[in-house]
């Protein structure tokens, strides 16, 4: 490779790079329009950040050059930009987490079509002086797909402790994929010099001939994957729920246990039956993304905040629309995304947190808003009301918990010592303790009447972004943004268990169930079954594997192997990791069938 293309090539790497940096700091972000909300993952971040490193390489290539070329490319481009803007109509950027809203008029889509007019030039300079022969999108998608399973890569050499056996990596995730082979490794991992003779790698081999001839044999399109067997841990997912056709932000059980309401990006607004996992009513009418719900300590109606900057309130046995809550003379419940919402648990009042850093109390039943608290220099992400009524405490984007009187509206005391913003907060059944999840990864335990700091846990890798309360006080589930669910004893903080699931995250009332959040748009229903129970474990390979049906082979991978972090034997050593093992490995060997497959 020559000079000049080793440049391009820094100029791009850094790019992604600062992409993927920046992904993780803003969180979950969205371009939103007349043709609805579309959601923007951590991969499009980092492709765009690839992109903007090389139209950075292909000015300092023109400039550098004299090369007229990038100012015949930035024309055509910023043409095709404002074309798109014509076609399109009125677009904006949106980053709930931060509060962030921003409209991308016609001046701006030019703009950005130059930069992509660019970048092109640039990808092409660099192919031009390399002696790799590739497309553009091929070398951005080589690239991001480095960074992005970097961090699984390294976390698999350190957790797993493979890495100091001496042998190949990759080699070994690729054997975790036959349950005979997994003891293999198991065993040379614990004694070295142990030696397996020729009949008995013949013996191997013969099981895996004989596996691979019986999934040949496995029909390849709309099969579940199955698996019985006897396990002794308490939580086992036993359903998936399949409506929404976007990422789920909220979920709230109904009081009587038997249902559930779950709200989306996708705008829509469901009601299931937890018994039969079945639709029981669509609540349509929301005009952006939903990002909270709630349900009335009585069971009667549910509230629904938006990226509109409306909370709606619905019936449930009529299932008709009762009002919208307008402040003062506005059209809107807040000036910002409307991020939390909840009940009193006396029914009489509802209070709403916003992007607009304001915290409103409202009546439930005459929908006029009774006092407003803007102590908050930052979005609003979480609030909670104990259960005798008179507190409320509420997380923000500016790292600190507030404590109100909720009946005066009195600020008791601030607590800041989370490092970064505080994405969700739950008071334990009993009033006594508040717990809050950050994006510095920690969960903290505080006294709630005195503010006391009372415990620590820190075992989550990144971000935490739900938490949800067990009924009997003592167990929590939390969630973070890599989708792993923990379940803690909250006395002494030891982890109970480890599940594979995103949020949000709710106990259902008698305890016996935790729902949490899913990929596309799937929400996960767990339940807690006695020991030594007989469960059957089913789902399409995606959904054991946690990714898209469509998934890029990379991403697949990806996630295979961040499972194996959770249930490699040789780190979790129970009857339920064994299993969940050989599920994952079932899924993967159908997903390689599947793409084999389709490539003939």
């Amino acid at each position: 490779m020559q000079p000049t293309s080793k440049t391009g090539v820094t100029f791009i790497t850094t790019g992604t790079i600062t992409g993927a940096g920046i992904s993780s700091t803003v969180g979950g972000m969205g371009i939103a329009g007349s043709f609805g909300a579309v959601g923007i993952g951590a991969t499009a971040v980092t492709a765009a950040g690839g992109v903007v490193g090389a139209a950075l390489y292909g000015a300092f290539t023109g400039i550098t050059t004299g090369d007229q070329a990038p100012f015949s490319t930035m024309g055509i481009g910023a043409i095709g930009g404002f074309g798109f803007s014509q076609i399109v109509g009125s677009i904006g950027f949106v980053a709930p987490k931060i509060g962030l809203a921003y409209g991308i008029g016609a001046a701006s889509m030019t703009g950005i079509g130059a930069v992509l007019g660019l970048a092109a030039y640039g990808v092409f300079k660099v192919l031009d002086n390399s002696q790799f022969k590739e497309t553009p999108m091929q070398v951005f998608e080589r690239m991001e797909t480095k960074v992005v399973e970097m961090d699984y890569y390294n976390a698999a050499l350190l957790e797993l402790d493979l890495f100091l056996s001496g042998d190949d990596i990759n080699q070994k995730f690729a054997d975790l994929e036959m349950e005979d082979e997994l003891e293999k490794f198991k065993a040379k991992i614990n004694d070295k010099s142990n030696y397996q003779s020729p009949q008995f790698e013949n013996q191997q081999l013969e099981n895996q001939q004989l596996e691979n001839q019986q999934l040949e044999n496995q029909q390849l399109e709309n099969q579940n994957i199955s698996l019985n067997n006897h396990l002794p841990e308490n939580w086992q997912c036993v359903k998936t729920l399949k409506g929404h056709f976007a990422k789920v932000n909220a979920v709230a059980i109904h009081p009587d246990g038997n249902s559930l309401i779950s709200g989306s990006d996708d705008k829509q607004v469901i009601w299931w039956d937890l018994k039969t996992g079945k639709i029981l009513y669509n609540f349509v009418g929301q005009g952006e993304a939903v990002l909270s719900v709630a349900i009335s300590p009585d069971g009667k109606e549910i509230i629904i905040g938006s990226v509109d900057r409306k909370i709606s309130s619905w019936q449930l046995e009529t299932k008709r629309f009762n009002r919208t809550f307008y402040y003062l003379n506005n059209t809107y419940s807040h000036h910002g995304f409307v991020n939390a919402v909840a009940y009193s648990g006396d029914h009489r009042i509802i209070v709403s947190g916003s992007t607009d850093t304001k915290i409103i109390i409202w009546g439930r039943y005459t929908g006029e808003y009774k006092r407003i608290l803007n102590e908050h220099t930052a979005a609003v992400l979480a609030i909670g009301i104990s259960p005798d009524n008179k507190t409320l405490v509420s997380g923000s984007a500016d790292k600190t918990i507030k404590i109100w009187n909720l009946q005066t509206g009195e600020q008791r005391f601030i607590i800041n010592e989370h490092l970064a913003e505080v994405n969700t907060l739950a008071i334990t059944p009993d009033g006594k303790i508040l717990i809050s999840g950050s994006r510095d990864k920690t969960i903290k335990i505080w006294n709630l009447q005195t503010g006391e700091l009372h415990r620590t846990f820190i075992q989550h890798s990144t971000e935490v972004l739900a938490i949800a309360i067990h009924p009997d006080g003592k167990t929590i589930a939390s969630s973070s943004q890599d989708g792993i669910i923990k379940l803690w004893n909250l006395q002494n903080g030891e982890i109970l268990e480890t599940l594979s699931g995103f949020s949000p995250l709710v106990f259902s009332p008698d305890g016996k169930m935790l729902v949490s959040g899913g990929k596309s748009g799937t929400i996960k229903i767990w339940q807690q079954l006695k020991n030594r129970e007989n469960v059957i474990l089913t789902g399409e390979w995606w959904e054991i594997l946690g990714v898209d049906k469509n998934a890029h082979g990379e991403d697949v991978k990806i996630a295979y192997r961040k499972l194996a972090r959770l249930y490699h034997p040789d780190i979790n050593n129970t009857d339920t990791a064994k299993a969940a093992m050989q599920a994952i490995n079932q899924a993967y060997q159908h997903f390689q069938r599947f793409v084999n497959v389709n490539r003939g």
